[in-house]
């Protein structure tokens, strides 16, 4: 029967991610935190995937950093934190991930682990549409009608520099 095969493969795939994850390997260590959250191949375990996204994040995996924010956003394999979420939104949207450029901006923009602060909320829309986040583009073109002559330009600026610092000077 066609698709009898997809468990088994998905449980193959986690036993190869497995060991390449328990040897230091960040892609697979992300990898097998995905498998977790879904439930694919394993058993569905928040905490678990918390876990390997945690060993993938601290070794400077920009994906798992920006689904380690979000699983501290939601709650799920840990206690909701939004300052920790924060946190590691930031450490992956240093690295250019317009996912968690994104997400920073929701963050500043709803005043969450952070002051709300439209500015900034626009900067890292800004930098999330300049990586090809579509839905960011829309969202910082919204901003505009909210924010001051003045706070554009000021955010237009900041954005700039950010990006041409390699996002290491982004007035955070």
């Amino acid at each position: 029967e066609q698709g009898m095969g997809v468990p088994q493969d998905d449980a193959m795939a986690v036993v190869w991610y497995r060991r390449a994850a328990e040897q230091g390997d960040a892609k697979a260590q992300y990898n097998l935190g995905i498998r977790y959250e879904l439930g694919r191949g394993v058993a569905q375990d928040d905490a678990k995937a918390v876990a390997w996204y945690r060993r993938a994040a601290e070794q400077g995996h920009a994906e798992a950093q920006n689904n380690l924010g979000t699983m501290y956003v939601l709650g799920r394999g840990v206690a909701q934190d939004h300052a920790k979420a924060v946190a590691w939104y930031h450490r992956a949207a240093e690295q250019g991930d317009a996912k968690a450029q994104s997400s920073l901006g929701v963050m500043y923009e709803l005043g969450r682990g952070v002051a709300r602060d439209l500015v900034r909320t626009y900067v890292w829309y800004d930098l999330a549409a300049f990586n090809g986040s579509e839905k960011s583009r829309t969202r910082r073109n919204l901003m505009e009608t909210a924010m001051s002559a003045e706070q554009i330009t000021q955010a237009k600026a900041l954005a700039r520099q950010c990006r041409d610092s390699n996002y290491q000077e982004c007035g955070d």
